[in-house]
């Protein structure tokens, strides 16, 4: 029992001293904190083979120091031997040329809803209404109240209008039309 109250005081007197002691060796506060108490776990659990003439204040610091050594060698050999830039990517790829195809897939799909928003109002709805929501030829005339054939000319003229402005390729126009559209 008179173990527990020494070891409690030993803590209470020493602690916030280690701690500062320890930040002064060692930018990262929870690690020093970590190994004050890795040091006073020592203390407890090697209690009856410590010699009692050693000035406590003086072992005590010299145990953080000396743990905080082996916490930051420890760290420094992990670092090196799984250093992520040991790991292989084994995936080739070239990210300029990505950035490239998304650049130039940017600039034709930006293209692409100018010339969409350029076509007569019925015209960009039938190409809504097909080509984003999916409908229909029978279910977009329904819903702009005209008879088939007048909705699959809208579209037919809507295509027609598209593929007039665009420069580029047509059959890519008309998967960026089914994407985007």
């Amino acid at each position: 029992m008179g173990d527990e109250k020494a070891f409690s005081l030993l803590f209470e007197k020493y602690y916030d001293h280690l701690v500062r002691y320890g930040n002064s060796l060692s930018r990262f506060s929870d690690k020093v904190q970590d190994c004050v108490q890795d040091v006073f776990t020592d203390v407890w659990v090697y209690r009856q083979t410590l010699n009692d003439s050693v000035v406590v204040k003086a072992y005590l610091l010299s145990s953080v120091r000396k743990r905080i050594a082996r916490l930051q060698d420890r760290e420094r050999i992990f670092r090196k031997t799984t250093s992520v830039d040991s790991i292989q990517f084994l995936l080739d790829f070239s990210v300029e040329h990505q950035l490239i195809v998304d650049e130039s897939t940017a600039e034709k799909v930006l293209h692409l809803n100018k010339l969409i928003n350029g076509l007569p109002p019925r015209q960009k709805e039938a190409l809504y209404l097909r080509y984003h929501q999916g409908l229909s030829v029978e279910q977009i005339a329904d819903m702009l109240e005209v008879n088939y054939q007048s909705a699959n000319n809208l579209l037919h003229r809507a295509l027609l209008n598209l593929r007039k402005e665009w420069k580029g390729n047509i059959s890519l126009l008309l998967i960026l039309s089914t994407n985007v559209i």
